[in-house]
Order: structure tokens, then C-alpha cells, then sequence
């Protein structure tokens, strides 16, 4: 244990001061889409005796909020696919210093599933949609119907969560022309929504990143010529960067990982769906911490003493590069949503 991991106050700071209070956990790398943007069309998925169990996810999940962190955000893959998944949900929302709880969701399974996430404490549900064109929605997810994640939103609205809110990627020449569209229907409903700008992690196949880049700010502009949207104060405790429409109360958000790089503030982690602790997204700084839970199975002083010596190699930040080939070779289903 070193003294700059750890304040006297129990919570986790990194080498740079940042304090670290958001863990998001990734259950499975598989998914029941295959969006062009994370993942390659001929994915190989880890092997499932490889995954953590969902009660050492359970586990570490609970060691991080002893040590500070209060917020959860539990992803994939499409975490809902993971069988018995409620578990976790169960588990981690009955956790007292868990004061925000959220999922990423691809929306499939929200019918099937929405009013249990809510009786579980999940607070909020960030929801993918790119597109609202069936024909495109089934080219850029390969597999997917547009009508389930539909119905999903529907569900989720029915259920009565804190917030939920849209995430949409945007790609010059593939659906960029939407993005006013897409805001008219969050809105619409009472939603949020952030566009994000793509991340270069894995090599996909589908396209040129750095052809189909566009950024956060020209997204700005466009919805500039139809909305008033001004800066907002506004935090979920992540990277999105808020702007409120002059007429209602909804807000656009954006993640600009490329234009607007917010490794300055970072005050998150990463769980892998094998165990790995990443320390950063665009960075292969990381620790084992499935070694970690299978060795000491009863103990959870070797695991607190693991994470607190993990923020010791937290890097500054990422190093994303369009034109070049991906440093980083694992997809962002593999990294966690």
C-alpha cells in the first residue's frame, strides 16, 4: 500500500490527485448485436469459464464501494444476455453506499426486464440507438430488429427509472444525417441523449474511423440550427459534457474522447468481464484481480490492498490516434460499453 493511493477518508486517489468514485463493471463480452463500431463481424467471444462468476463480481463490486466508490455502472456486451444476471442487480442495489446505479443496455431485453432493474435500485439506463431507420439500425447493429430496442425504450419509460438517456454514435455518412431526429425523439419522451464520438479501440473492418469521424462540436452545430442549447454545469459523475435546450428541460450531452479529451478529471475505472481492472479505456494498464479473488476466496484484505495499488498505475490519460492503426487491440465489447 503506498500512501498516495489511499486518503485517510477511505476513498481511492490516484498519482494525480484524481479521486476515484466510479467503477464500471463489464459482465460478458457477448452481445445480441454486432454494432460495426465495437466489434469485428467474425468476433471471438472469451470462453465462459473465463468470466468472472457473478458472485466475484458481486464481491469486488462491494470491496470498491468500501472503499469509496459510489457509483456503479454495470455494461458489456449486452449485459442483460448474461444468464442470471438479476443477481448482481439484486446485490449490488441493496448495498447502502451505493448512491448511484446504473446499466448500459442495447435495449433488447428491457422488456423482459425493465421493472426488475427498477425494484433493484438501478437509478438510471443509458440506452444505445443510433438510428431510427429499420433498414439501418439492422446494417449498423448486423443482426438486430429496431421494433425490440423500440419496445424496450418503452418498457423502460413504463418503469419509471430516475432518468434514462439515449446514447448514439455518430458516423459521417451513415447516420449523421439523424442526429436532429434522434434529439426530437429523446426529447420527445422525456429522455436525454449523448452523442458519442467513435472509439478506436479493436480493429473492426466495416470502415474508416478517421473518414467516418465526426466530431462533437460540428454534431453541436447542427443541432444548433434548429435548437438554442446552451453549456450547462450538469454531471453523471462520467465524461458527458451537458447542454440544456432554452425551451424544455432536456438536455443533449456529448462524449469527445478525440475533440475535447476528459482524462483531466477521469474518476473511473473499469472492470473486464474476466477480471481484468482497467485504469484507463485507451491504455493497457490494468490488473488481475480474477488472480486476485481465486486465490484468496475468503479474504478481502488481498483485494482491497490489489485495487489501492492499482491507482498507482493509473495513467494521465488515453492517446487516441484515427489515422493509425488501433494500439489497442481489444474490442470495446471486450472493454466494457
Amino acid at each position: 500500500m503506498t500512501q498516495n493511493s489511499i486518503t485517510t477518508d477511505n476513498t481511492l486517489t490516484d498519482r494525480f490527485g484524481r479521486r476515484i468514485e466510479y467503477l464500471r463493471i463489464s459482465v460478458t463480452d457477448r452481445c445480441d448485436l454486432r454494432c460495426v463500431y465495437c466489434m469485428s463481424e467474425d468476433m471471438k467471444f472469451v470462453p465462459r469459464a473465463q468470466l468472472l462468476t457473478l458472485e466475484e463480481v458481486i464481491r469486488i463490486g462491494r470491496v470498491f464501494t468500501e472503499l469509496g466508490v459510489s457509483k456503479i455502472r454495470i455494461t458489456g456486451g449486452e449485459p442483460l444476455t448474461r444468464r442470471n444476471i438479476m443477481e448482481v442487480f439484486n446485490q449490488l442495489g441493496s448495498l447502502d453506499a451505493l448512491k448511484d446505479f446504473t446499466l448500459t443496455t442495447n435495449g433488447t431485453q428491457l422488456s423482459k426486464y425493465a421493472d426488475d432493474l427498477r425494484h433493484a435500485g438501478v437509478d438510471r439506463i443509458n440506452i444505445s440507438l443510433d438510428t431510427l431507420q429499420e433498414e439501418r439500425f439492422s446494417r449498423i447493429t448486423r443482426t438486430g430488429k429496431l421494433q425490440r430496442t423500440m419496445d424496450g425504450i418503452d418498457a423502460a419509460l413504463a418503469a419509471g427509472f430516475k432518468r434514462i438517456k439515449l446514447n448514439s454514435v455518430i458516423l459521417r455518412h451513415r447516420n449523421h444525417d439523424e442526429i436532429i431526429d434522434l434529439v426530437n425523439f429523446a426529447h420527445d419522451r422525456g429522455m436525454d441523449i449523448s452523442f458519442i464520438e467513435e472509439m478506436p479501440l479493436g480493429v473492426i473492418g466495416d470502415h474508416d474511423r478517421a473518414e467516418a469521424y465526426i466530431s462533437s462540436d460540428e454534431i453541436l452545430d447542427i443541432l444548433r440550427q434548429q435548437h438554442d442549447l446552451i453549456p450547462t454545469t450538469d454531471t453523471t459523475g462520467g465524461p458527458s459534457r451537458y447542454y440544456r435546450r432554452t425551451d424544455s428541460a432536456a438536455r443533449v450531452g456529448f462524449i469527445s474522447p478525440h475533440s475535447h479529451n476528459f482524462c483531466e478529471d477521469c474518476n473511473r475505472v473499469r472492470l473486464t468481464a474476466e477480471g481484468r481492472l482497467l485504469l484507463c479505456l485507451g491504455q493497457e494498464h490494468s490488473v488481475d484481480l480474477r488472480r486476485v479473488v481465486r486465490t484468496y476466496p475468503g479474504e478481502d484484505e488481498p483485494l482491497r490492498e490489489a485495487i489501492i495499488a492499482a491507482m498507482d498505475i493509473k495513467p494521465r490519460g488515453h492517446d487516441f490516434d484515427l489515422n493509425s492503426q488501433p494500439v489497442i487491440l481489444r474490442h470495446m465489447n471486450s472493454t466494457g460499453g
